[in-house]
């Protein structure tokens, strides 16, 4: 059937992001930056295909409950479709965790790198705009 074939793909799509994502928290931890943003493109392509076959699998949801109005979507689908989206909600649990996961690592490297850069050039508010102090020096050099 038509909405098992889809939540296969949308499962095997959500394990590639886990597994991108998971790669990018490995990565982020021995400061390797440049395979991160390697990956950013087929990390998007990944989330627009799941996202195209989430689309897919609400029609054939919606298209069955047409079919057959008076049943229930528990009746309707079969108990390998219940487990496939038992495993699709799984799967998108695990993504958000590992996401979570990664997105504190990135505001921590941010704001190290943030305070970093405060350091080495002191800066000021002028408006809502950040400008280097007048008595910021970078380097002095001697001979």
């Amino acid at each position: 059937m038509m909405l098992s074939y889809q939540l296969q793909i949308a499962i095997k799509d959500l394990e590639s992001l886990i597994s991108l994502s998971q790669e990018d928290i490995d990565d982020i931890k021995e400061a390797k930056h440049n395979p991160q943003f390697d990956r950013l493109a087929i990390k998007e392509e990944k989330i627009k295909s799941f996202e195209h076959k989430k689309a897919m699998i609400d029609r054939e949801i919606s298209k069955l409950m047409t079919q057959h109005p008076g049943i229930s979507l528990g009746e309707l689908l079969n108990s390998e479709q219940h487990q496939q989206l038992d495993s699709l909600k799984e799967h998108l649990s695990c993504l958000r965790e590992v996401n979570q996961q990664y997105a504190k690592m990135v505001l921590s490297v941010g704001s190290f790198y943030n305070m970093l850069l405060e350091r080495v050039v002191p800066t000021q508010m002028e408006g809502y705009q950040k400008i280097a102090s007048s008595n910021a020096s970078f380097l002095e050099v001697r001979v």
